[in-house]
């Protein structure tokens, strides 16, 4: 039993301060919402420009190695 009892706590305790938290949150505001989307929506243009502009130098160079051989 206290094998049992030994698993079972940590797991009451984590699901009671999960509990906790989920009733602290709350939602944002539109104006937070939207501060939030347009950063992450800037993360994602500055992300696929680097991927982009990595591709494009490392497709010559490639060129380079594979047409050597």
């Amino acid at each position: 039993m206290d094998a049992l009892n030994s698993v079972i706590d940590p797991l009451r305790e984590f699901a009671k301060d999960s509990t906790r938290l989920v009733k602290r949150c709350q939602k944002p505001d539109q104006k937070e919402y939207t501060k939030i989307a347009s950063r992450v929506a800037i993360g994602f243009v500055v992300m696929g420009f680097v991927g982009f502009f990595v591709k494009l130098i490392f497709i010559p160079i490639n060129n380079i190695i594979v047409g050597a051989a």
